[in-house]
Order: structure tokens, then sequence, then C-alpha cells
């Protein structure tokens, strides 16, 4: 065989073996994490949905964290001016700011606000939904009551009000000075009691796999039927994972005033998770909490001991500035 031939017969040969080696690669490697979807399909129609959930809003098909886990993204800051608030009741003040240090001030508003915080311990014991005010120069405020010193985490969702401008979820560390108890979190069960409402969850919550969660309303052993709407929709749902209260990616679907709230959602990875939902009756906004297991080897939401998990947790702010 001359050497052109060998050359060519070589290259070939190679090409070949490179083709192999990406198809494994394709079969075999790291399944794709699942399409997120954008917040602001949440709100699209006129009349409440079944609930309104908080989950990562980047682009689908984005390889990218789960949303909450950074203080800045896509040019946007969460800059806290209150880092380090006092126990107990105390205000809160913080700015968005554009990738030029400006403060934001135009956004566009979804589920009734322009900006939803909320405040959770790194314990996943305490949650706090707030509803801050912003001045004219882009400063936001609202008063918050954090029982006990020790690690917060705030997040920021919100859409900047800019043509083609994508939802952002970040988060920011607090401290609250003090001696610090952290606390158990509480374990996994399939009803919460608060205020004299049992919630029951049932459904899925597995890696990487979109699965329905349902939850349902009742009061003295009756459905609840009437729910009010809260923030555009009958439900509102905010799931944090374990370890590093990476938000889950969450959307509801359609359904009426109760007694059933049914969300879709994905778990980014095996795993705790705690899950808070919002629902409002009798013009009260309360909140059920879940403890959550994703993967092999942990039961389903609605396969946990009967115990209640409702009680454990301190989950009643939901403070307007």
């Amino acid at each position: 065989m001359n050497t052109g031939v060998k050359i060519t017969a070589f290259a070939a040969a190679l090409a070949a073996t490179f083709g192999t080696a990406y198809g494994v690669g394709r079969t075999v490697g790291p399944v794709e994490e699942p399409k997120r979807a954008v917040h602001g399909e949440h709100a699209a129609s006129s009349e409440p949905g079944a609930g309104a959930g908080h989950g990562d809003h980047r682009e689908a098909g984005q390889a990218s964290l789960p949303g909450g886990l950074q203080v800045s993204e896509g040019g946007y800051t969460l800059a806290m001016e209150t880092p380090r608030p006092t126990m107990g009741k105390s205000v809160l003040k913080f700015s968005i700011k554009d990738a030029g240090g400006r403060k934001v001030t135009a956004y566009t508003t979804e589920h009734g606000k322009e900006l939803h915080f909320i405040v959770a311990s790194r314990d996943l014991t305490v949650y706090r939904h707030l509803h801050p005010v912003r001045a004219a120069d882009g400063t936001w405020s609202t008063p918050v009551d954090l029982p006990a010193a020790g690690g917060y985490k705030a997040f920021a969702d919100f859409r900047p009000a800019t043509p083609g401008a994508k939802g952002v979820t970040l988060g920011v560390d607090l401290s609250v000075p003090g001696a610090y108890a952290p606390q158990p979190l509480p374990a996994a069960a399939p009803t919460a009691t608060v205020d004299g409402y049992q919630v029951t969850l049932g459904g899925t919550l597995d890696p990487g796999k979109a699965g329905e969660l349902k939850l349902t309303v009742a009061k003295g052993g009756k459905p609840v039927t009437d729910l009010e709407p809260y923030l555009g929709a009958y439900g509102h749902l905010v799931a944090l994972r374990d370890g590093d209260l990476a938000y889950l990616h969450v959307h509801p679907n359609e359904g009426g005033p109760g007694p059933d709230v049914s969300f879709t959602a994905t778990a980014p990875s095996a795993g705790t998770y705690r899950l808070f939902l919002d629902f409002q009756h009798g013009g009260t906004v309360r909140t059920a909490a879940f403890t959550v297991h994703a993967g092999p080897g942990h039961a389903r939401p609605g396969q946990a001991p009967a115990t209640t998990g409702g009680d454990a947790h301190d989950a009643g702010d939901h403070s307007h500035g």
C-alpha cells in the first residue's frame, strides 16, 4: 500500500473512532437538565390559576444553575443595605442594581407584584414571604420578624421592564447576630396542620423528571372549595433544596378554588427539599410547609409516615412594606 493510501485509510479509521466516541458520549453521558419554564408564562391568564410557583426563570434549553444560588446574574445584582438585621422585628432594605451599578426602577409586574421577596433560615425552619415597597430611587424596604439568630437567605424574584428581559431569581446571605441554635429539619409527612387547616401533599418529586405535586386543603375534615386568590392564583408554592437553598423548577397547573391546588415540579437532584404553600381563605394568608425527599430509596410525598409536618416551623409572616 502506498503512502497516500495509508494516510487515507488512517484518517478514515480515526474519523470512525471519534464518531463512535461521540455517539457513546451522547448515549451514556450526563442527562440534560429539563427545559425551564419562563416565569411570565405562569400569569398568561387573567383568571386565577391553580397556583403560582417560583422557580428558575432561565430561557428554555439554557444550561445553568438552579435559581437563587447567585447574588449576581445576567447583569443584575441583589444589593442588601441591611445584611445583618437584628433578631426580632426589623426593616430590610435592598436594591437591584444593573451592570452599570445603577438601581433598577422599572419592573414588569408578575403575579400582582413588581418583585417577590422571600427570606428563609438556613435550617429551613423559618420562612417569610414578604411584600416590599419600592421608593422612587429604586430602594426596596419591608418589615420582617426573624425569631432566631443565625444564617438566613433572601431571594429576589423579578423581571426588569426592558425589551427581551428574562425573569431572574437572585439570592444573598443574611446574618442575624446572637447565639445560634440550629433546628433539625422537620420529618417528612403527608399532612401539615396550620391554624386548624389540614393540607395534604400527594404526587411525586423526582430528580430530572417533571412530576405533579397536588396539595389538598381541608378544615375540620371538610374540603375547602372556596380558596381566595392570592397573588393572582389560588395557591403559591416555593420549594428550596436543603443544603444550599436552591430554588426548584415549579410551575402551576390549571384548576379551581380548591380543595386541590396542583403544581408541576422538577427536582434538579436527589436530596431533601422543603416546600412552602401559601394559600388564602377567610381573608388570611397561611403557609403549610412540607419536607420531601427526592430520589431512589425515599418515599413519595404522599407515602411518608403519618405525622404532622406543619407545626415545627415558623412560616407565618406575610408582611407588606
